[in-house]
């Protein structure tokens, strides 16, 4: 196929897409690339970050921090519900965590001095797994593909590659390394509410998120702040944001989770 076919099939994919296509929220979305490419791409570049980063082993670690998610994931409904979530912790000063398609979830023991408890992290798990329900990094890939940029994920074999970091930016990891910032504050006040909802239906307590993101702003001591918060709204906004959904919220009677460390 030429060329300007070729543009003109994609550009009428992409409108038919966007027709049908919207995140939990109600929000329109662009999405180009299927379920099964962006498993695969996240399967592929969580296998690349495990060989890359320092993997921490403490057990009692590691069982609190999937004790979390895993009380997260378990409530999951739809294409997520049904992916067994592999949980890693990585031995990082980072305070960060993320989520990729495919059913992975990092965390850095960064994050865990800053989230004092099973509920802050809460916040946190259930925010980034929200990324993934709401397809941000598929729409992320989709933008970047329709301006131009020339990403292909037909092979999927990106590491390495000139397409590389635009990649890693697109799954959300692009903080990591210094390419393109991950997400768009639209898509990150999104992932609060839909983590915010996820959290309170695992049985955590959605009130923690304030104290998480209050904790968030006095580790910034009013420098750069945490990698976690880097395309986020700021502190003040937020924190009314959560307010204003914690209110909202239904009561849930989900046992509440025992994970400690």
């Amino acid at each position: 196929m030429n060329r300007p076919l070729a543009i003109a099939g994609l550009i009428a994919a992409t409108f038919a897409l966007s027709a049908c296509s919207s995140s939990p929220t109600g929000r329109s979305q662009m999405l180009l690339y299927s379920q099964q490419d962006m498993s695969q791409l996240g399967a592929q570049s969580f296998d690349a970050l495990k060989q890359q980063e320092k993997i921490y082993t403490d057990k009692k670690t590691n069982q609190y921090v999937q004790c979390v998610a895993q009380s997260i994931t378990q409530k999951l409904t739809g294409p997520e519900a049904a992916e067994q979530w592999e949980v890693v912790v990585f031995d990082s000063d980072q305070v960060n965590a993320f989520a990729l398609p495919g059913g992975k979830i990092g965390v850095y023991t960064g994050l865990l001095k800053v989230a004092k408890n099973q509920d802050q992290l809460a916040t946190v798990i259930g925010h980034e797994v929200a990324h993934v329900i709401a397809q941000h990094s598929n729409e992320r890939l989709s933008r970047t593909q329709m301006a131009d940029i020339g990403l292909e994920l037909s092979s999927l074999a990106i590491s390495g590659t000139q397409y590389h970091g635009a990649a890693m930016a697109g799954l959300g990891l692009g903080v990591q390394y210094g390419v393109l910032m991950p997400y768009g504050r639209a898509q990150e006040s999104e992932s609060d509410i839909v983590g915010l909802r996820l959290m309170a239906e695992a049985g955590f307590d959605p009130n923690a998120s304030i104290d998480l993101w209050k904790n968030m702003a006095k580790a910034s001591g009013g420098n750069q702040p945490p990698e976690l918060l880097s395309t986020h709204p700021s502190h003040d906004t937020r924190i009314d944001d959560l307010k204003a959904e914690i209110a909202k919220l239904p009561s849930y009677n989900a046992p509440r989770p025992q994970c400690r460390i």
